[in-house]
């Protein structure tokens, strides 16, 4: 008989608290059974492996992920709702490092649970760059570069790598200005950019 309190949600709630107290990559079966203080098969009453634990643990990031940035950039837009996202994204990744670490992989095509969570995750994003008029291919152009702008900055920062002598919030301020005035003078598809750079080139 499954253990008294124990459910599939309560197992992947704990798993994520072990991501973010011993690192994602250290998660595994043993560690979660470990905080329930059963053995590793009785875990299996409740999910299909460790891959399963991840697709339920990667659900549970995306969507807290999504409810933070929706909370953050609600009633806002332009400017203001891309810093208010970016600094809830950032703020997200500091407070659960493992959790985080589970939304960066997409979502395996078969786990329609993370997949239902990162399509919401991904129209709260394209809604804060619909307000730029990026929508379509642009949108998702913009996306790229606005998840790999925050998740580098991120990611340097958790391994130790800003140690010049300037604040870095002020550093992580001054990409989000500079994103918005990438975003503000976004041309479709680059068509724009890529004649006026070639009119240049030919000395126009």
């Amino acid at each position: 008989m499954p253990r008294a309190g124990l459910s599939r949600a309560v197992v992947v709630a704990e798993a994520a608290r072990v991501a973010d107290d011993v690192g994602y990559d250290r998660l595994t079966l043993a560690a979660v059974a470990d905080r329930f203080g059963v053995a590793v098969p009785s875990l299996y009453k409740h999910v299909d492996g460790l891959d399963a634990l991840r697709g339920g643990l990667a659900a549970l990031a995306l969507g807290e992920l999504d409810g933070s940035l929706t909370e953050a950039a609600r009633g806002r837009k332009g400017r203001a709702a891309l810093r208010a996202m970016a600094h809830a994204y950032r703020n997200f990744a500091q407070a659960h490092p493992g959790r985080y670490a589970a939304t960066l992989r997409a979502p395996d095509p078969d786990d329609a649970e993370a997949t239902v969570a990162a399509e919401s995750l991904l129209r709260t994003v394209f809604s804060v760059l619909a307000g730029y008029g990026l929508t379509g291919t642009n949108a998702v152009d913009a996306t790229r570069m606005l998840r790999a702008s925050l998740h580098g900055f991120v990611a340097l920062q958790a391994a130790g790598g800003y140690e010049m002598p300037r604040d870095v919030d002020r550093s992580f301020d001054r990409m989000i200005v500079a994103l918005d005035a990438a975003f503000r003078a976004w041309r479709p598809d680059g068509r724009a950019a890529r004649a006026a750079s070639t009119r240049r080139s030919a000395g126009d």
